[in-house]
Formats: C-alpha cells, structure tokens, sequence
C-alpha cells in the first residue's frame, strides 16, 4: 500500500485528502504491521525471533515493515555494539498507545470469527 511521507506541512493538494483514520490506516498499512506491534506489545523482541514468529515473511519485507513502523515513531530499535550484531525492537510511547486498538482488534476479530464460524456450522470452544 502507498504511504505518504511528508516532511513538514504536507503538499496543499494532499491536505484536503488527510484525514486521522487515513493517516491510521497509512501507518498500519503492510500485511504484517498488525501482527508485528501485536507481538512487540507482548514484549521487546529480536529481528531472528520476528522471523520465527511470523513463518512466511521474508527477511526484506520485515526489515522493511520494521524500518516503516520506527520511522512513524510506533518501533523503537536498539542496536548494540557486539559480536555478533545485536537488534533488538520494542514499542515506543507512541508505539504503546496503539495497544488498546490492538486489543479492540482482537475483541471485535473473535466476535467476527465466532459468527462466522456459526455460519458455516463450526464450533468453537470457550
């Protein structure tokens, strides 16, 4: 998905087209950014740990996904001096005030997944 990246005062005839639920959606955008903030909620966690926590992303979306989130303020990346390299990524304060909607997310989506799944005729125990 696209993003805009503004330095400044967007372009004016970006200004009429921005909105708070566009500029949410535009952070959020990406197949894995969801699940990675979801992850990172739980606890601070090392670029080889994502890989095996999210089996079938590659290794350059990732770092890609990752570089977006910091870059928006959500992810915070320490690098420390050793060898081997190690990185680690956690939520910034920013990155923290999205877990509440995260959660939401996981209320409505189960909610969503139970009717859906009444549809279908599956059950689901509690």
């Amino acid at each position: 998905m696209a993003r805009f990246n503004f330095e400044g005062k967007p372009p004016l005839e970006k200004q009429e087209v921005i909105c708070p639920l566009t500029l949410t959606q535009n952070v959020i955008a990406g197949r894995w950014k969801v699940i990675i903030l979801w992850h990172l909620s739980q606890r601070t966690i090392r670029f080889n740990e994502f890989q095996r926590c999210l089996p079938g992303i590659s290794k350059g979306i990732l770092t890609r996904q990752l570089r977006e989130l910091e870059d928006d303020g959500m992810v915070h990346r320490e690098v420390y001096k050793e060898v081997p390299p190690k990185v680690e990524y956690s939520l910034t304060e920013l990155g923290k005030r999205f877990i509440p909607i995260l959660d939401a997310m996981e209320v409505w989506g189960k909610e969503f997944m139970e009717i859906k799944l009444v549809e279908h005729n599956y059950y689901i125990s509690k």
